[in-house]
């Protein structure tokens, strides 16, 4: 056992105090440039790439499925009448795309995402606003960070734009699904898999990227309600050169025993922490990087007294969030002007305690696409609860709902905007 673990544990581990303690003190730019580069050398082949949107055939289904009730949508319970298909090979790239009824994938025993995980998906939304017309909410940035997800794992690149206009087609096909009420939408999943039957390891000579698509209600549907947290640093969800800023499926499955040994303790999901070296003070920190499935927001007011709203920054540990990036934009053109400091960069979790011990802490916030925003009450750290600054009869602090309501506007077509 102790051999298999050297293979998975960079050389800058070692331990401390019963955690993994990372003495990288790594760039982040480099390390992050260093991800990026990682892909297979054919990754980037035009031919290779190249989606013919104009070939799509369709099959539609002949036993369409009634309409489940808004009221009674369960997250990634119902899914639509169809599914949206493409097969790659390495010597033909990728074949004519297919909408067909949704199905049942038939994979050998011996396909090669069953045994060594090749396998990125991506989440995404569309929604209907108050005339009835369907949007796709920066549908260019999934398809980039799924190209670079792909990529860091041999698997094949494509056309992001060819593929959009496939996810059109697709979404206008299932458009009844679409419930069109506010805080509704269609959750749309883009799933791209290695297919090549072998037990060898190495890259795929074939795969498949599918879409399928389930009707979602709203992630709070009688309000907001603020969870708790378990500050984890007895497991490392991502470490500096891994695979933290792809969106994998082995990424997940990992983190559902702590959340699960969290639950246990009284707490809704894990924040995960990563302990490493501070190169300005030469000390010992436990860093914040993510919180569960989301990236992490933190609302203080610093030491020179200005508010300032931090996450963390995209080192190649943070997943890349498309609601992450679009709070940053938003808070630098709007609560800028405020005042406000809107900061990327590496936090410990002293420095929230200090800001909550001080007064000084205004709010936590988890970012993406499944809830928007999650409102944090308190976080647990090494065996005490730090108050992140709501009130005890109130779920949401001022700053993530009108990151909520800034967001609604924009997705659901009240302000017209360029990522709708």
């Amino acid at each position: 056992m102790a051999s298999s673990l050297r293979t998975l544990i960079p050389r800058s581990a070692r331990r401390a105090g019963g955690s993994l303690l990372f003495t990288s003190r790594w760039s982040a730019s480099q390390n992050q440039r260093r991800q990026y580069s990682l892909q297979a050398p054919d990754a980037a082949d035009p031919r290779l790439r190249a989606v013919d949107a104009s070939a799509l055939s369709i099959t539609k289904t002949t036993s369409p499925k009634p309409i489940t009730p808004s009221e009674e949508l369960i997250f990634g319970r119902s899914f639509t009448d169809h599914m949206m298909s493409l097969e790659w090979t390495a010597t033909d790239g990728w074949l004519p795309p297919r909408i067909t009824p949704y199905q049942n994938l038939s994979l050998d025993p011996a396909t090669c995402v069953l045994h060594y995980a090749f396998e990125a998906f991506e989440g995404m939304k569309a929604y209907k606003d108050r005339n009835g017309d369907v949007r796709l909410f920066r549908p260019d940035k999934n398809m980039a960070r799924m190209n670079k997800s792909a990529a860091r794992i041999a698997l094949p690149t494509f056309d992001g734009e060819a593929v959009i206009e496939l996810l059109k087609k697709f979404i206008k096909l299932e458009e009844r699904f679409i419930p069109s009420q506010r805080g509704y939408s269609l959750y749309i999943r883009p799933n791209i898999i290695g297919t090549q039957r072998t037990l060898g390891v190495g890259p795929p000579g074939s795969a498949m990227l599918y879409v399928i698509a389930s009707p979602v209600g709203p992630y709070y549907p009688t309000g907001f309600k603020a969870v708790s947290l378990e500050a984890t640093d007895y497991a490392v969800r991502a470490w500096p050169g891994g695979v933290g800023a792809s969106k994998l499926g082995a990424n997940y499955a990992p983190c559902i025993v702590p959340q699960m040994q969290a639950a246990t303790r009284g707490f809704h999901q894990n924040l995960w922490l990563f302990k490493d070296i501070d190169p300005e003070t030469g000390k010992e920190e436990d860093f914040v990087t993510e919180v569960g499935t989301m990236n992490l927001f933190a609302a203080i007011v610093n030491k020179d007294g200005q508010k300032e709203l931090m996450t963390a920054p995209l080192d190649g540990t943070i997943l890349e969030g498309v609601v992450r990036d679009s709070v940053l934009t938003l808070a630098r053109e709007r609560l800028v002007p405020q005042g406000w400091k809107i900061s990327e960069r590496r936090f410990p979790m002293r420095e929230l305690v200090e800001a909550a011990n001080e007064g000084r802490m205004l709010e936590v916030f988890g970012s993406g696409t499944a809830a928007t925003v999650s409102p944090v009450r308190v976080i647990s750290y090494q065996g005490k609860l730090v108050n992140c600054g709501l009130p005890d009869n109130e779920e949401v602090g001022p700053i993530a709902l009108q990151m909520k309501d800034w967001l609604d506007g924009i997705q659901y077509g009240d302000e017209e905007h360029p990522w709708r």
